[in-house]
């Protein structure tokens, strides 16, 4: 893996956990407190925040689908995990396994090791 594609991979990472906490949040702030509450002012700025992250989200997926090469089911289990609430932490987890699993093959690479 270049380092182009890792730092794809850890772009698409570090943006899937802020977007999967942002989905519940609006779910339960701002849609609990204006049905029970009646308060609705939290509904626009939390469904603008999870607008803007979630649109972050879908431009670093196309990135690090551009640069990695999956195959379309990888990138639309990625989307589906993006929609499901609490599913970018998921994601995150396979993301890491899949990032450690690149610096290694990398690192035996660089030292001769495998040739791959």
């Amino acid at each position: 893996m270049d380092i182009k594609t890792a730092a794809a991979l850890h772009r698409l990472r570090l943006a899937s956990i802020p977007e999967a906490l942002s989905f519940p949040a609006l779910l339960i702030f701002g849609t609990g407190f204006r049905i029970f509450l009646g308060y609705d002012k939290l509904v626009m700025p939390l469904g603008l925040l999870h607008g803007i992250l979630f649109t972050i989200f879908v431009v670093l997926l196309l990135d690090a689908w551009n640069r990695t090469k999956w195959p379309f089911k990888r990138v639309a289990f990625f989307f589906l995990l993006a929609v499901l609430p609490f599913g970018g932490l998921y994601a995150d987890k396979v993301l890491k396994r899949e990032e450690e699993a690149g610096a290694i093959a990398a690192r035996a690479r660089q030292e001769g090791t495998v040739n791959a």
